[in-house]
Formats: structure tokens, sequence, C-alpha cells
């Protein structure tokens, strides 16, 4: 039972397939309440971006923003690196290495579980913002251009999905090194050029950090202060810049395409049409576009599929609904990858208390055993992800609906919401589908 659990752990979909019943049953809660929203729910905007949240205590704000606070997280961030380039290095070029984990597991899903929890979190534990801190923040006064919008931090996202889901072998300790130095030099370069604005619109750690967390609770005001408030209204303050589509088809075409390339068709078709490790490459990533275009386009034409609107304002709707995916996005990154994030994570936190397999014991970690708990209860798990898929369907349509009030005109405020429900409604019934047969 142990080897076929850690075998479980090692793949990218890692939870077992969900019950057709519960897919079932998931799929006709997201018709219903898409629908009865569109027909029944409020008819004027509820949200609103420039609302305050409920301040906390203004030492909360003071602390968080101190001097000295900001340089020990620089510090503490560039010793984490520091920790895990060892493990890179020199720790052993096997599947033992903790390398892995942390660039798939802790990073990739735990910076979106820590992003909804307490906001952008990678503005502040960054290496590449710590190293740019530690070099004075000089910077040669480059202007970015605005016309790049997110458009890098897509393209970003896009190698990291690559690297994981179509290159020949996405485990690999110096694959990932390789990925890891180049992230870090064009990071770096860039800030230095164009200071922590290329950070924040061009890393794809930080944009996507950034967009997890506009469902966080947390919050500043306009006055700078720390606040608490209603995550729909922090969602609806998505900035809209070029590119910002792109990032979330990446993001949301990605999670999906794991899941269909576990499919036993899937794996057949690319054995059947494909004889080397190259051609299996080549296609996989074409099917990894694929399902970034799909989500893209099908998610543009819906978007501006409305009456009563003039040609700039249906050119501007794809990004001024954007943020109405991300619900979709989290829900499904959550369902596919809870498993992947409690069992492998654990794993990879045990290994990093020895990064260099020579029997350390640091903080007296590596004697603990990884607790199998989700994948002993797969009902639980089951539960889970239909639970989140559903949920994130719901929270994306009532922000699109919310926004498409503001937006449209009266007389078209109920019909041109209808091909965006439906494409919202096809996401839901995909992914539950995939998640079914994945």
């Amino acid at each position: 039972m142990t080897t076929q659990l850690l075998a479980h752990g090692l793949g990218g979909s890692t939870d077992l397939p969900i019950p057709v019943t519960y897919a079932l049953i998931g799929a006709a809660w997201a018709l219903t309440f898409t629908f009865a929203v569109v027909a029944l729910a409020w008819r004027s905007p509820r949200f609103d971006p420039e609302r305050p949240g409920r301040a906390l205590p203004r030492r909360v704000t003071a602390v968080v923003d101190a001097p000295a606070t900001r340089w020990v997280l620089a510090v503490v961030s560039l010793l984490l690196t520091g920790w895990v380039a060892m493990a890179a290095f020199l720790g052993p070029q096997t599947a033992d290495n903790p390398l892995p984990g942390v660039f798939y597991v802790l990073l990739w899903v735990g910076l979106v579980a820590v992003s909804l929890l307490f906001g952008p979190v990678w503005r502040v534990i960054s290496p590449v913002r710590a190293l740019h801190r530690v070099l004075g923040r000089r910077s040669f006064g480059v202007t970015y251009p605005q016309a790049f919008g997110y458009w890098p931090a897509a393209a970003g996202l896009f190698a990291f999905v690559w690297l994981e889901l179509a290159s020949p072998d996405p485990g690999s300790v110096p694959a990932i090194r390789i990925w890891l130095l180049v992230y870090v030099v064009v990071t770096l370069a860039g800030a230095l050029c164009c200071g922590t604005r290329w950070c924040a619109r061009a890393d794809p750690f930080e944009v996507y950090s950034t967009v997890a967390s506009r469902l966080s609770p947390m919050r500043r005001n306009a006055d700078g202060r720390i606040a608490v408030g209603n995550p729909f209204d922090h969602l609806v303050a998505l900035p809209v810049r070029p590119g910002i589509v792109a990032v979330l088809s990446v993001l949301l075409g990605s999670t999906a395409f794991d899941s269909f390339s576990a499919t036993p068709q899937w794996r057949s078709f690319t054995d059947r049409v494909t004889d080397s490790a190259d051609g299996a490459t080549l296609l996989r990533t074409a099917g990894l576009l694929l399902f970034a275009v799909v989500v893209a386009v099908s998610f543009t034409l819906a978007a501006r599929c409305t009456g009563g609107v003039d040609a700039q304002r249906r050119r501007e709707l794809p990004g001024l609904l954007a943020h109405s995916l991300i619900p979709i996005v989290v829900g499904y990154v959550f369902a596919h990858y809870l498993t992947y994030l409690v069992e492998r994570g654990q794993q990879t936190i045990v290994r990093l208390a020895d990064p260099l397999g020579r029997g350390w014991n640091v903080l007296g970690l590596a004697d603990n055993d990884v607790s199998y708990v989700l994948s002993m209860h797969p009902a639980v798990v089951a539960t889970l992800k239909v639970g989140f898929v559903v949920a994130g369907h719901i929270a994306g349509v009532i922000a699109a609906h919310d926004r498409a009030l503001a937006l449209l005109p009266r007389a078209h405020q109920v019909t041109g919401q209808l091909a965006m429900m439906l494409v919202m409604v096809g996401y839901t019934f995909t992914g539950l589908y995939l998640l079914f047969g994945g």
C-alpha cells in the first residue's frame, strides 16, 4: 500500500478519479445555480472595489511595513533559497532530492494556499526582490513598457507548466535547476532595468500569487492600512492590463490538460502516433498550448458576445471580466492538487531536513512519517474535489454577473451574460469530467 501511495504522490494528477455520481451531482448544482443567478439574482452591482475593508489595528500595519520586518523576511528568503540551492547542486540527483517537491508542490500549489490566507505573499518572500533590496534597489531607470502588461508573466507561467506537463523528464533535478537559474537571471535583470515594477508584472510567481490573493479577505485600504473585507470587492479590483486573460488561460488550461493527459485515451493516442521521446514532447506541448488557447478564445468570445456596446467597450470586456476566472482557477487547482499538497508537501518538508542525504535531522523533522490521510479516505477526497470545482464555479458566476450589471446596458444585462454563463458551465462540466476520468 505504501509503495502505491508513494508512486501516486509523484505524478501530476495525484488524486483518485471522482465517482460518476459525484460528478453528475456537482454538474447539476453548477447548472442550476448558474441560471438561477442570471434569472433571479440582484439587478444592480453590489461589489465595489473602492469599498474599504475593516482596518486592523495600526500596529499590525506598522509591524508588517517596518524596515526591520522587510529585512528579516529578505534574509530568511535568501537563506531558504540557499538551502534549496544546496540540495539542487549538492544533494542526491535522484527522486530523494527535495527540489522537485519544493518546485511543484510548495511553490506551485502552496503559494496559492498561502496567498489566499495572507494576500500576495510573494512580494515579501521573493528571493529576487530580496536580492534587489540587498543590492540597494538599484535600477537603470528603464521604463517598463505598458504594452507588455502581464505578457512576460504569462510566458513564464507557460514555461513552468511546460516543464511539468510536456517536457521529457519533469522530475529531473538538472532540468528544474536550469529552469530556476534562468528564472532568477531574467527576473533579476528585469528588476535591475525597470525596478520592482518588473517583478509586479513580469515575475510569473508574483503575478500568480497576486491573482490568487484577489480571493483573500486580506487587503490594504486606500490609506495603506491592512484590512479584512469581502473577497468579491477585492476580486473586482484586479488590475486590467494586457495579458491578464492569457495568464488566467494558461493557469486554467494547464490544469485541465494535466487531468486530460492522465486519461487512458490520451496515453493510448500518444503511444500510437509517436515513436520517440521528442515526438511525445512535441505532442504534449501542442496539447498544452491548445488547452490554453481554447480557454482564452472561448472566454474572449463569450465576453464580447453582447449587444448595446460600442467597439471600444467590446474590446475591453474580456479584460474587465477576467477576474471572474480566478475562482474557477483556484477551485480547480485545489480540486486537482489537494492530495499532492497535503501528502507530497509533507514528504518534501521531511526531505528538506536532510537536503544532502547525509543523515542530517534539522529541527527533528527527518524522523517524521508522512501521513496519507487523504489517500486513505477516497470518498472524502472525491467530495472535496467536487466541492472545490462547484464552489469555484459559483463564485466565478457571481463575480461575472455583478460585473456585467456594471458594464452592460440595462436592456442587455441578462442576454449579454448568457454566453459567458454557458462558457463557465462548460469549464465546470469539463473539469468534473476530467477529474472523473483522470
